[in-house]
């Protein structure tokens, strides 16, 4: 028997319900999408809380939160990076490693995974690598302050006795940012435990001269001139420190230092 053409009106019935069923599929598609963007969402804000909770020391609250965040979205390069901070604070260093090379493997140039990672490298004495790390970061061009990064592998040296390399990235940070008060602190603060007095005076002065004053730069030339023996100086950088930062603990230290000497 031969099959009746459809008529207009069921030929529109099933227009109408392949038109339904592709509606159904989208409606479908935008609801699943809607929902990873909204675990993605709750997962960053729980990625949050756990490292403030870890920041306040309280490792419960910071596990409980990491946790749900990991199960929120566990290919968050962000949440593992957290993770392994936790994991390191509770004394596992093994898990700390596989969790910050999970990061690593979620997002290989991520320049603040590379940084975290680097700076648990070298609190690990894994000077090398953390290193490494840190040069992977200033060299990324998605990372915005490569200052930072060279001037943390400069402390991650020198945390080493590996003065002379330390010295070498705080200067190449300089370079790039020559108002990086951090970067000019730390080099300033090599030369003096290194007995170069005059170049540690002249690296706080000429900085002072042209940018703001921090109360670290101030109490540390307090220190250095009152070793050269120049009281006048010492006094002109105190005096500073006391009026511009009263409550900070650079000026506490000095108070303490003053005590100790009378």
């Amino acid at each position: 028997m031969s099959m009746q053409p459809a008529s207009p009106l069921q030929r529109l019935r099933r227009g109408c319900y392949v038109l339904g069923t592709v509606a159904a599929l989208a409606v479908a598609a935008c609801s699943s999408r809607g929902q990873v963007e909204g675990n993605e969402r709750a997962a960053s804000y729980n990625a949050q809380l756990g490292m403030a909770y870890l920041h306040q020391g309280d490792l419960a609250l910071a596990k409980e939160k990491l946790e749900r965040a990991l199960a929120e979205n566990p290919r968050d390069p962000n949440v593992h990076s957290a993770l392994a901070l936790l994991f390191e604070s509770l004394g596992n260093p093994a898990k700390a490693d596989a969790e910050f090379r999970t990061a690593l493997r979620l997002a290989p140039r991520d320049p603040d995974v590379l940084n975290n990672y680097a700076v648990y490298l070298c609190r690990s004495g894994r000077t090398d690598e953390g290193v490494r790390h840190f040069e992977e970061a200033a060299h990324n061009a998605l990372y915005r302050t490569p200052e930072a990064a060279y001037t943390n592998a400069g402390v991650c040296l020198r945390a080493a006795k590996r003065d002379e390399e330390a010295g070498k990235n705080f200067r190449r940070a300089l370079q790039l940012r020559p108002n990086f008060a951090e970067a000019v602190f730390q080099l300033s603060d090599l030369e003096f435990q290194r007995g170069k007095l005059s170049d540690a005076r002249t690296q706080i002065e000429s900085y002072l001269g042209s940018f703001e004053a921090t109360p670290d730069l101030l109490l540390l030339g307090v220190r250095v001139t009152r070793a050269q023996g120049d009281r006048v100086a010492a006094e002109r950088f105190a005096r500073r420190l006391r009026v511009d930062f009263p409550g900070s603990d650079q000026a506490h230290t000095l108070a303490e230092l003053d005590r100790n000497r009378g």
